[in-house]
């Protein structure tokens, strides 16, 4: 019974009793999140009920667009790499952008970031494919028991802020935000613009749950196939591959093998024929003023570390 409520209530604070998950079996799935997990994905079907308008699919292409950015950028390069800077403000900001994306807090997923950089492809790393198989490190892992704890001691940097510790500890609160604003915006525009066809049911499917679950899916891509599928340029040590298709769905995440090769660098697209959207994005928010000293990639680098033909 103890169980049941520290996992219903870790669905609302997920610092409720953790102490006792890290010695959980390796792979045990965490019953109680299997659910919203299960439910994200059974809600897309309801755009069998809600049909769909090209305000609704253009609603969950951009915040496809603008979340994928602020896990690529932030939660993964910034987060977990700090591979440039930004103030403090910047940073809560685009910590809430990534938290919308419903792939947990900033401070846990970068804390586990670092952790498959230090094991990657090894019994340690708590994703590999290599490993653990396609389906564990897709989707598998993040439902498990034994990782569901942020690992604090992994980024010790940034969990010293208490705003980000807030986002952290409560990882549903911007996620209900945005589905109840997708919804609001859905019921505002069948009133004041019924010609564009959308209400709020059908922008909460569309915006909310078609967008988030094809966001999960494809950020997974990274853990899981780009890590069987693709082309080794240099020798890390592990299986990470380079695969132009998932570039381009990942906004430049899918240059796998030039980021274990160097993951400090804000450029994963090492060459100019790489496409990598999310560095072009931060190179015009520098222009701004919004970010600062993007690690660039040094030639030397680039050179270091290939494979034998």
């Amino acid at each position: 019974m103890r169980h049941t409520l520290l996992s219903v209530i870790r669905w609302f604070d997920s610092y409720a009793g953790v102490e006792e998950m890290a010695e959980a079996p390796e792979k045990k799935i965490d019953l109680w999140r299997v659910l919203p997990f299960l439910f994200l994905h059974i809600a897309c079907l309801g755009i069998l009920y809600v049909g769909w308008s090209p305000v609704a699919v253009w609603t969950a292409v951009g915040l496809y667009v603008v979340r994928m950015f602020g896990i690529t950028a932030f939660y993964h390069r910034y987060f977990s790499h700090n591979a440039f800077k930004a103030s403090r403000g910047w940073t809560f900001l685009f910590a809430v952008i990534g938290g919308s994306s419903v792939q947990r807090g900033p401070l846990w997923w970068a804390g586990h970031h670092r952790e498959h950089h230090l094991y990657s492809d090894t019994d340690r790393d708590i994703h590999s494919p290599v490993v653990h198989g396609f389906w564990w490190s897709h989707a598998g892992w993040i439902l498990s028991t034994r990782n569901f704890p942020t690992p604090l001691d992994r980024i010790g940097d940034f969990a010293r802020f208490p705003e980000l510790r807030f986002l952290d500890r409560f990882d549903l609160v911007v996620p209900v935000l945005l589905a109840a604003g997708t919804y609001a915006a859905g019921d505002l525009l069948a009133r004041v613009a019924p010609g564009l066809g959308t209400n709020g049911p059908q922008m909460l499917v569309w915006g909310f749950f078609v967008s988030t679950t094809v966001l999960f899916h494809a950020t997974s891509t990274i853990n899981s196939l780009d890590h069987l599928i693709g082309s080794k340029r240099y020798a890390t040590g592990d299986e990470s591959r380079n695969n132009a298709v998932l570039a381009l769905l990942t906004f430049g995440e899918g240059w796998h093998n030039n980021h274990h090769h160097f993951p400090v660098s804000a450029r994963q697209g090492f060459f100019w024929w790489e496409i990598d959207l999310t560095y072009y994005m931060l190179v015009i928010l520098s222009r701004l003023g919004i970010v600062r000293e993007l690690a660039p990639v040094p030639e030397p680098v680039k050179r270091s570390g290939l494979r034998m033909p």
